[in-house]
């Protein structure tokens, strides 16, 4: 499938999808939302990739927000059919099977940082710059932020944020809970390659039924969550990539998962 927005490459089990538009820090337009959502599309019955690493084209962007020219030239009317359109693609990156990756190699504002909160997790470069100046436009984040962000970060760490639409350093973030890891900005690239590549090598039919756990019990109580745990486990238990994770495990060799 061909795009002129975003470039979807694979390197064994481990695909990367970088969004291109570096004249224009790599800013979320109308061509790429609808193009991230027919990749993502997909990606629904993929099996040969494991994990997705989500990233931007060059050293100074991962995501430099919504492209504010298009924006202003939208009719107002059309408002919420565009926050509609950009929360239902992130909400599929976040449902994505396999586990995916942001890599935020430079600035990540407003619909970046977005597009970042609905991978599982973020690794940045200590270079990066992320928050959500929408109010400085006299805008609110409209593609998930206030939700993702007050669930990662809490909520008055999330009101603090979105409220200033101050930028702040990869390493603040990492302190707030918002990005899980920082490198430097050389090393990046291996982190993120090097944890990606032990995550392809767990059990998919694990690993997909451990984000269903995570995701839909996070927001339910212990007790329902628990339960949920119970039933996925009862899943995970039948399946072939158990028989033979554990069996490997047995015969001192490794495991040859292969989703069932």
């Amino acid at each position: 499938m061909a795009f002129q927005t975003i470039e979807l490459t694979r390197d064994g089990a481990i695909g990367t999808l970088t969004i291109k538009r570096p004249e224009a820090m790599n800013a979320l337009n109308a061509s790429v939302i609808h193009e991230l959502g027919e990749c993502i599309t997909s990606l629904r019955d993929e099996t040969e990739l494991r994990v997705l690493i989500v990233t931007g084209a060059g050293e100074k962007a991962f995501v430099a927000g919504a492209d504010i020219k298009e924006m202003e030239a939208r009719d107002p009317g059309t408002a919420r059919e565009m926050a509609a359109e950009g929360q239902r693609v992130f909400q599929m990156i976040e449902d994505l099977h396999m586990p995916v990756i942001a890599a935020v190699n430079g600035f990540a504002l407003g619909g970046g940082l977005e597009l970042a909160l609905a991978c599982d997790f973020i690794i940045a470069s200590r270079a990066a710059k992320m928050g959500t100046p929408e109010v400085s436009l006299g805008l609110i984040c409209g593609y998930g932020g206030t939700q993702r962000l007050s669930r990662s970060a809490g909520k008055a760490t999330a009101r603090m944020i979105t409220l200033t639409g101050d930028l702040y350093s990869a390493e603040q973030m990492e302190k707030w809970g918002v990005v899980a890891l920082t490198c430097e900005p050389t090393e990046l690239a291996e982190t993120v390659k090097k944890i990606a590549t032990k995550i392809a090598s767990r059990s998919p039919k694990a690993l997909k039924l451990t984000k269903q756990s995570v995701n839909r019990g996070f927001d339910q109580s212990q007790i329902e969550g628990l339960k949920l745990e119970a039933d996925l486990f009862h899943q995970a238990f039948q399946s072939e990539d158990r028989r033979e994770g554990t069996r490997a495990f047995i015969e001192k060799r490794t495991p040859r998962f292969t989703g069932r």
